[in-house]
């Protein structure tokens, strides 16, 4: 398995992994057709990336995971849009996308990792647990937020 930087044709795969685990769990909401539409000007322009893990090597590898890093304005990088496959979970690919996102953000110069999850997905919980991310208390939904976020985590770097 291999980390992949974003490629213009793997967008509709960006797409396809995160809209199978969100509508597994919860329902697409606005912000997430938004970002799963164009991930290049909602991503990466503002100074983000995606990252995919593949199987295989190459342009040949198959894609069976991804994550995006959201710059925010405060020097950190949000952690989004992770998902991994159904066939390859348990493989330990979500914590090989989490090290590319600390790997990536301290290159960067970034001073966190922040991230909005739900307190239903105990996997993905332990994974930000196992990498020392901290729940932020007080923090609560606000306008325009996703519906489905109840737990708010940060990891300083």
């Amino acid at each position: 398995m291999e980390i992949i930087d974003f490629r213009p044709d793997l967008a509709p795969t960006f797409k396809a992994l995160n809209e199978a685990w969100i509508t597994r769990y919860f329902k697409l909401e606005p912000q997430d057709v938004e970002v799963l539409e164009d991930p290049w000007s909602e991503i990466i322009a503002p100074g983000g990336a995606v990252m995919f893990v593949g199987e295989g090597r190459g342009a040949d590898a198959k894609i069976v995971g991804c994550v995006a890093l959201k710059a925010m304005d405060d020097g950190g990088f949000e952690v989004a849009k992770m998902a991994v496959a159904e066939d390859y979970k348990g493989q330990g690919l979500g914590r090989l996308l989490m090290q590319a996102c600390v790997d990536r953000a301290q290159v960067e110069g970034g001073t966190r990792l922040y991230l909005e999850t739900n307190s239903a997905l105990a996997p993905a919980l332990s994974l930000y647990r196992s990498f020392g991310f901290k729940e932020i208390p007080g923090m609560k939904r606000g306008p325009g937020d996703y519906e489905r976020v109840d737990v708010w985590m940060e990891l300083k770097l």
